[in-house]
C-alpha cells in the first residue's frame, strides 16, 4: 500500500513521498526510483525477519507428522498469512525503492498485503474459538471430526481472504480516481472502510471468545475446588501461581491482539486521503508488527513445538518421547 500526503506543506526529512494526482504524473517525466530511507530500511528488516521465523514455524509443523491436531493446523495457518506478510513488506520494498514503480506493482503489494492481514487476523479468531472448544468440549476434542472441521473452516477463511484481497487487482482502487482515495493507495475509501469494519468485527467477536473462556475456565476451578473436599489431599491440583500465571498469559495475549489492530482498523474509518501520512505509518506499523509477534505469542509458547525445534538444534541432547498435546498449552 503507498500512503497518501496531506494538503500541508512536506516535510522532506521524513522520508516519505507526497502523493501525486495521476494526471501530474502522466504530464511529468517519467517515475524514477526514489532514494532509500530509513523507512525503507525499517520495512525491509521487519519484512525478513517476519517471513524467517514464520518460515520456521510452518516448516515444522508441516514435517512433523505428530503435529496434526486442530490447534496445529490453526497455528501453521497463522503462520502461512504472517509470512506472507513479510513477503508483502519485503515486495514494497523491492518496487519502491529498487525498481521503477507502476499501478501492476502497487495493486500486486497491496493485495498481498491485504490477503495475509486478512488471513492473519481470521485464524486468530480461529485459535481462539479451538482454545474455547478444548475447554468446553474435552472430551471430544482433537478426534478426526474436529481435524475435518479445522479444515474445512480455514479452507473457507482463506478463500476469503483470497477473494477480499483481488478486490485492488479487479478495479475496486483509486489510480483512476485519486480523490477517492483513503489513507493507503491504492485503496478506495469505501474498500478500505469495509476492511476495517469487518477487522472491527472479527475482534469484536475474538474478545467475546476469551471472555467466554475465562468463564469456562472458571467453572472448572470451581468444580475443582469443589473436589478437593472429597478426594485425597495428596491429589495434585492447580496452583494459585498456576492460575494467575495462566491469566497474566491472556491478559498479555489479548493486550498485544488489541494493541496491533485496533488502531489501524479506527484510523481506516476515520482516516481519508488528506490524513497525514505519518498516522498512517503509526497505526499500520503496529498491525503489520503482530506477524512479528504471533509466532512468540503463540507457536513458540507451544510445547509440542519447542520440542520439535529442540530436537531439530540439538538432537543428541532432546529425543522425540511421547507427549500428551494440551490445547490450553497454546
Amino acid at each position: 500500500m503507498t500512503l497518501n500526503a496531506s494538503e500541508l506543506p512536506w516535510d522532506e526529512s521524513s522520508g516519505l513521498e507526497p502523493f501525486l494526482p495521476l494526471d501530474l504524473q502522466e504530464s511529468s517525466s517519467p517515475p524514477e526510483v526514489p532514494p532509500l530511507t530509513i523507512w525503507g530500511v525499517t520495512l525491509c528488516v521487519s519484512g525478513t525477519l517476519i517471513a524467517t521465523e514464520n518460515a520456521i514455524v510452518v516448516t515444522t509443523i508441516l514435517v512433523t507428522p505428530s503435529l496434526r491436531a486442530p490447534v496445529f493446523l490453526l497455528l501453521a495457518s497463522l503462520g502461512l498469512a504472517d509470512l506472507l506478510a513479510g513477503v508483502a513488506l519485503i515486495l514494497h520494498f523491492l518496487f519502491r525503492f529498487c525498481v521503477e514503480p507502476s499501478d501492476w506493482s502497487e495493486l500486486l503489494t497491496s493485495g498481498l498485503l491485504v490477503t495475509s492481514l486478512t488471513a492473519s487476523l481470521c485464524s486468530l479468531m480461529g485459535v481462539a474459538l479451538d482454545r474455547y472448544l478444548s475447554l468446553s468440549h474435552a472430551l471430544t476434542y482433537g478426534s478426526s471430526q474436529s481435524r475435518r472441521r479445522a479444515v474445512t473452516l480455514l479452507l473457507l477463511v482463506w478463500l476469503g481472504a483470497c477473494v477480499i484481497g483481488a478486490g485492488p487487482a479487479m478495479g475496486w482502487h483509486c489510480l483512476e480516481e485519486p480523490n477517492s482515495c483513503s489513507v493507503a493507495r491504492p485503496l478506495t475509501r469505501t474498500y478500505l472502510s469495509l476492511l476495517c469494519g469487518g477487522f472491527l468485527m472479527v475482534v469484536i467477536v475474538t474478545l467475546q471468545l476469551y471472555a467466554g473462556i475465562c468463564r469456562v475456565a472458571r467453572r472448572h476451578a470451581h468444580a475443582i475446588a469443589t473436589q478437593r473436599h472429597f478426594l485425597p489431599t495428596n491429589q495434585p491440583y492447580p496452583s494459585r501461581h498456576t492460575s494467575g500465571k495462566g491469566f497474566s498469559r491472556l491478559i498479555l495475549v489479548l493486550s498485544v491482539f488489541v494493541g496491533c489492530w485496533m488502531p489501524f482498523s479506527l484510523w481506516g474509518l476515520l482516516g481519508d486521503a488528506s490524513s497525514p501520512p505519518l498516522y498512517t505509518y503509526a497505526t499500520l506499523v503496529p498491525a503489520a508488527g503482530s506477524s512479528l509477534l504471533n509466532p512468540i505469542l503463540y507457536s513458540l509458547r507451544n510445547k509440542d513445538i519447542r520440542k520439535v525445534l529442540l530436537h531439530a538444534c540439538c538432537p543428541h541432547r532432546f529425543s522425540h518421547s511421547t507427549h500428551t498435546h494440551y490445547p490450553v498449552d497454546v
